[in-house]
């Protein structure tokens, strides 16, 4: 496939405009094997999600919105659903969070990956890695850094990636960190798939607790996280998850509820 059949296969996504950001309306499956294909026909891709606190984020971190650009974005979460049903007149047709998207994708494809990990703590990094053997053992994984490194150490790092050339990096350095350093700083010369898998370690490796299986079909898993780290997180959530509901209202009354649309 040339660079124009594989972004005419990109913009062929359905999307619904989120306060200004093309969000991707497809189904699990769909997901799964629209990300699988890219690995296995070698085609550079960015991969991000947008949930509540991203899109709160994005109006105060002008180069953070920017750097959506350059993504493929998923809806995650609860609240994505809701300004989709404000916005559009219904919720996406799956929630395709991160933590439970990415692992499934590392089953889902069959050919042997090389799968490189960044971020979080070292320890983390590593025992991510071993889950990830334990679920998907066709592939080779490799941990690259861990999330703490100085920006005069992103050269060495970016060498250290290319040196590998994975398949698949996972880098998990939080928002909007690690969105602005794959935007800026990762190419197809570095990898094929980038994904911004945000906490994606700490929840998979049970250092960051999830909610509990009837919390996250009732969608209250952002509340069981609150309650686990309270101190952290009730910003995010009392102040911000309104201040994004204002927002979405604001859109929609305002006449800027964007369209449904090929992205």
């Amino acid at each position: 496939m040339n660079s124009h059949q594989m972004i005419r296969q990109r913009d062929s996504l359905p999307r619904r405009d989120i306060l200004g950001v093309p969000v991707v309306a497809i189904g699990w499956d769909e997901a799964l094997d629209f990300v699988a294909s890219h690995v296995e026909r070698g085609e550079f891709l960015r991969l991000g999600w947008l949930n509540a606190n991203n899109a709160n984020m994005m109006f105060d971190r002008p180069d953070y919105r920017s750097a959506l650009d350059e993504f493929v974005i998923l809806p995650d979460g609860v609240g994505v659903d809701i300004a989709s049903w404000i916005l559009h007149g219904s919720a996406f047709p799956a929630n395709l969070n991160g933590t439970d998207l990415t692992p499934a994708l590392l089953q889902r494809v069959g050919k042997p990956m090389r799968v490189a990990l960044m971020g979080s703590r070292l320890p983390v990094c590593e025992m991510t890695a071993a889950s990830f053997r334990e679920i998907a053992p066709q592939h080779d994984y490799r941990v690259i850094v861990d999330g703490f490194f100085k920006p005069e150490e992103q050269e060495g790092v970016l060498k250290a990636i290319a040196d590998y050339r994975p398949d698949m990096l996972l880098v998990a350095m939080g928002v909007p960190r690690q969105e602005i350093f794959i935007a800026r700083a990762v190419t197809p010369a570095h990898c094929t798939v980038a994904i911004a898998v945000g906490a994606l370690f700490d929840l998979h490796t049970g250092v960051v607790p999830r909610a509990s299986m009837p919390m996250r079909k009732l969608r209250l898993e952002w509340l069981s996280r609150l309650l686990h780290e309270p101190r952290r997180l009730w910003r995010r959530y009392i102040i911000g998850n309104p201040q994004f509901l204002m927002r979405v209202f604001a859109a929609r009354f305002g006449g800027r509820k964007g369209k449904n649309a090929p992205l």
